[in-house]
């Protein structure tokens, strides 16, 4: 028992030779002590010194969770934090939870790498959309260019749905304040077709003539777009041919302002080089109307402009954009169905 040893060393501690009354120096006599005997009043005394001071290391044992520091500690009178308890180390734990967390970064892997493939079906899907629309507004605009001409509407704001729409008019022009709108080249379909693919070109840069139109019928003036001059022939001195006096019939497309574009040079009105159409700029420093035609082809006079400078194109490249995210979607699709469904190592 554990509290054998301390019973039994309490009794050898009374029982110690001490010398007796007489005894002096040199004497060497001794009179033993009267020996104790571990009665049960004695045994029940040592018994409960040793329980106040093994009752925390039997408790300890006894319950298997507090470590042999803890256990001192007590024994001291020292008081662990309140808070803290000691666990066990599982060893195991580790290696157990290692599969299961992989599993999960799989799973979370798996599903984000699925949308690639569904985000460029989706993208093919949209493009296929655009291409439907972008064909109904070609096939728009190739009706209204090929109309016949209407009069020019006498509210200007009705002019906002009639961009390309070719219009008639009756008047006289002002060759004192033309415009050039500049640097351009001029617009020749047969030309472009047999230089198509070609790295060099016989392009000729030049200007498109804008010249203020006072419409008889109206009352009002416009702003017509005569057509390409080379740039030797951008001063009217050298095109007296051409300036055409009278009154005249007229047909042109209806224009609409344009903003600049990206990288596209300010208007300078002062040296009379206008980049884009504003048309608010150019009919405040002619005093016509914001008004914008273009003449066609057959307005085309010897020595004068050349007509028919309208290019109507507008860029359908929807089709390549559908083969790439259509393909895009196949090629994705098929390597994740072998790297998560059909299990094929390296990939």
């Amino acid at each position: 028992m554990a509290g054998r040893p301390v019973e039994l060393e309490a009794v050898r501690h009374w029982n110690r030779v001490e010398p007796g009354p007489g005894a002096g120096p040199g004497r060497g006599s001794a009179a033993p002590r009267k020996q104790l005997s571990a009665g049960p009043g004695m045994r029940g005394g040592v018994m409960a010194a040793a329980a106040r001071w093994l009752g925390p290391l039997q408790r300890a044992a006894g319950a298997g969770q507090a470590p042999a520091r803890a256990c001192s500690r007590s024994v001291l009178g020292v008081r662990p934090r309140a808070g803290l308890a000691w666990r066990p180390s599982r060893c195991g734990s580790s290696a157990a939870e290692a599969p299961a967390t992989k599993a999960e970064d799989d799973s979370f892997l798996q599903w984000f790498l699925l949308l690639i493939p569904v985000t460029a079906f989706g993208l093919g899907t949209w493009q296929v959309q655009r291409r439907k629309w972008k064909l109904k507004l070609i096939a728009e605009l190739e009706s209204r260019v090929m109309a016949e001409p209407v009069p020019l509407p006498a509210d200007p704001m009705e002019l906002k749905s009639l961009e390309y729409r070719p219009v008639k008019v009756r008047g006289h022009f002002d060759h004192s304040k033309e415009l050039y709108m500049m640097p351009r080249t001029m617009v020749d379909p047969v030309r472009e077709a047999q230089e198509a693919g070609r790295l060099s070109s016989s392009v000729q840069s030049g200007a498109y003539v804008v010249t203020p139109f006072h419409c008889t019928d109206l009352g009002v003036t416009i702003l017509v777009n005569r057509g390409f001059v080379p740039r030797k022939k951008v001063n009217p001195d050298t095109r007296q041919k051409g300036q055409i006096e009278g009154e005249v019939d007229l047909v042109g497309m209806v224009r609409l302002a344009e903003t600049r574009k990206p990288f596209v040079p300010e208007n300078n009105p002062e040296r009379n080089h206008w980049h884009y159409r504003d048309l608010e700029a150019m009919a405040k420093l002619t005093g016509a109307d914001p008004i914008f035609i273009d003449a066609d082809f057959k307005s085309t006079v010897p020595g004068g402009p050349i007509g028919g400078q309208t290019r109507v194109t507008l860029r359908n490249e929807h089709l390549q954009y559908i083969v790439t995210w259509y393909g895009l979607c196949a090629a994705t699709s098929y390597l994740w169905f072998k790297k998560f469904v059909r299990r094929t190592p390296g990939l």
